[in-house]
């Protein structure tokens, strides 16, 4: 699957084209085409490392939001074993935004909850771009309360512009479904691990990301608002986005910085997109590092545990 260019990797494209001509081309010897070869190389390592170093918030946003990025089921096939997905809130019916099962995680037994967007058109309206309804909140719910039961640890990926906001979604209680879903995952007493994978999207987001740690890759997103939306409000054009990702703080860095999240989860030079192996052993090596520190602590500590972290958020100065 070729790999959508992105405006700001103009230059990383440029090269990689060079280097496929190069290697295409006959009429260079064999000592000739590895030297050329390798000063291209070695230039498009630099460049991306230039790159990738440097992006702006609106840059992170754009890579946060690359549609060739790993999602859910990705995940689901490169880190667990034995899944099994349970459907349906046992209520209204199953929203496909979010995905939801019992799963191996290097032979132990979680929980897995995330959101799924699609790939093209088709599974994108099946996905509804991710967007959860509120059976979409009763059904993660559901199975959060299983966890509790069966004393497994959750592991819930976040990746979405927000909760959906259509007629139907607010006649079913999209406000309670996520208000209700934060109420119960601070009184959970199982290892809670949130890991925000690439948008992460407001309440639609934080439905279910109240984990124990919340973890977040080097090149995701996560804030009250989409910067569109942040825009429309404070400046009334929405073209105003970039200025927006700027002053939401949104990017893993500055909210590693304000305490927000615990860790970042490196991606490969230019992103997760690029490369589902590497980007999937960081997370499982980072997944097994903040279980094993969970799982040494009492029910009754993990319960105090994510109280004491959500509610030391935030600062104020009383004058």
């Amino acid at each position: 699957m070729a790999v959508q260019p992105l405006e700001f990797e103009t230059p990383i494209f440029e090269l990689e084209k060079k280097i496929d001509e190069l290697k295409n081309m006959s009429s260079l010897s064999d000592q000739d085409m590895k030297h050329e070869l390798n000063s291209l190389e070695k230039k498009l390592e630099k460049v991306k490392s230039n790159i990738y170093k440097s992006l702006t918030a609106p840059q992170k946003v754009l890579v946060a939001r690359h549609p060739q990025r790993p999602y859910l089921l990705d995940y689901i096939k490169m880190l667990f074993t034995d899944f099994v997905e349970l459907h349906g809130d046992r209520n209204f019916r199953d929203d496909p935004a979010i995905i939801s099962g019992m799963a191996k995680f290097e032979g132990e037994p979680v929980v897995v909850v995330g959101h799924q967007k699609g790939r093209n058109t088709k599974e994108n309206i099946h996905r509804n771009f991710g967007m959860a309804h509120p059976e979409g909140y009763r059904k993660a719910l559901r199975i959060f309360e299983m966890a509790e039961k069966y004393n497994r640890p959750i592991i819930s990926f976040i990746d979405t512009p927000g909760a959906f906001p259509g007629i139907g979604a607010e006649e079913r209680g999209q406000a309670e479904a996520i208000a209700r879903n934060l109420k119960e995952m601070a009184g959970l007493t199982v290892p809670f691990i949130s890991v925000i994978s690439g948008e992460g999207g407001s309440g639609g987001a934080l439905g279910i990301a109240m984990g124990n740690r919340v973890l977040m890759f080097e090149h995701s997103i996560y804030a009250v608002i989409s910067p569109e939306g942040c825009a429309s409000i404070l400046w009334k054009d929405a073209s105003y986005s970039g200025k927006a990702a700027e002053a939401l703080k949104l990017t893993a860095q500055d909210l590693k910085k304000l305490n927000v999240i615990d860790e970042i989860i490196q991606e490969p030079l230019g992103g997760a997109h690029r490369d589902y192996i590497t980007t999937a052993e960081n997370v499982r090596q980072a997944l097994i590092k903040h279980l094993g520190e969970l799982k040494q602590l009492s029910p009754e500590r993990l319960f105090e545990y994510r109280c004491e972290k959500y509610m030391a958020m935030g600062v104020f100065a009383e004058q």
